[in-house]
């Protein structure tokens, strides 16, 4: 570029802003203002989520989207003051904006769940969920962006995507703090029922976790081929009904083993018959 052509789109620039002076002026002072004002909106919008129940980082989303959103539309009035085409680019925009949508629609959809999540608030973190749809498991420890993060119990992480999980039923074990624990059991047909009940309800009692002031209910499920399954059922804290359930299984049968108690299983019995007596 020649000195000449500096020179000449200097002038040109000159002249334009010498014509465009007063409307400059009003758009710089339509900008100061408005401004202004949006400072204004974010303060009272951000006072209004300090008082509602809304999670405090889906409220500062929301705050710099309108913050930004009200930024973007002041700077696009003040152009078209000073005298700017804003339709040619407004529709460049809109293009440009469907094309990136449709080729990032699975993360803006990660994107949207997230946010719903941490509205709708179906888990938060420390809970323990299990997911429907791929049947994934475990603790809460995050809710990112686009992915919430589980961890097993023997320790692995699963990552799944905030627009699959906000789209499927899912359980929330332990969404109320508590849990409860079903053990079942058999026992042969020729026990004393009432003394299985009282050697299984001693065995709860001792059950570290066990909370006394939640009842434990014990029945028969039905009456199996080899033997009667029944059914256990007590409550613990969260954290301690993993260990509590396998902790119930080792000392139920160590107390059926003490007591005489016969946990059944498949047998086959044979008869013979000859010369008309039965042999077995």
């Amino acid at each position: 570029m020649t000195m000449d052509m500096i020179n000449n789109y200097g002038r040109k620039f000159l002249d334009w802003f010498m014509s465009k002076l007063g409307s400059i002026a009003i758009a710089l002072i339509f900008l100061a203002v408005c401004f202004k004002v949006i400072k204004i909106i974010v303060k009272l919008l951000r006072k209004a989520f300090d008082k509602s129940r809304l999670d405090k980082s889906v409220a500062g989303f929301f705050i710099s989207a309108i913050r930004v959103l009200l930024q973007f539309l002041v700077i696009l009035t003040a152009a078209s003051m000073v005298g700017f085409q804003i339709t040619s680019f407004i529709t460049l925009l809109g293009t440009a904006g469907v094309t990136i949508g449709l080729a990032l629609q699975g993360s803006l959809s990660n994107l949207a769940g997230g946010v719903l999540i941490l509205i709708l608030k179906p888990f938060k973190v420390g809970d323990y969920i299990v997911e429907n749809s791929t049947h994934c498991e475990g603790v809460v420890v995050s809710i990112d962006i686009f992915y919430t993060r589980l961890r097993t119990y023997d320790n692995r992480t699963i990552v799944i995507p905030n627009g699959t999980i906000s789209n499927t039923s899912l359980v929330n074990i332990s969404g109320r703090g508590t849990n409860r624990v079903d053990v079942k059991f058999s026992v042969a047909y020729e026990s004393d029922l009432s003394k299985v009940k009282q050697v299984v309800l001693d065995v709860v009692d001792t059950i570290d976790g066990h909370m006394t002031d939640k009842p434990v209910e014990f029945f028969i499920e039905e009456f199996g081929e080899s033997g009667i399954e029944m059914y256990v059922r007590f409550f613990t804290p969260f954290e301690k009904s993993y260990d509590a359930k396998r902790e119930a299984l080792w000392k139920i049968k160590e107390a059926f083993d003490a007591n005489g108690i016969e946990i059944p299983y498949n047998k086959l019995d044979v008869n013979i018959k000859s010369d008309g007596q039965e042999k077995a």
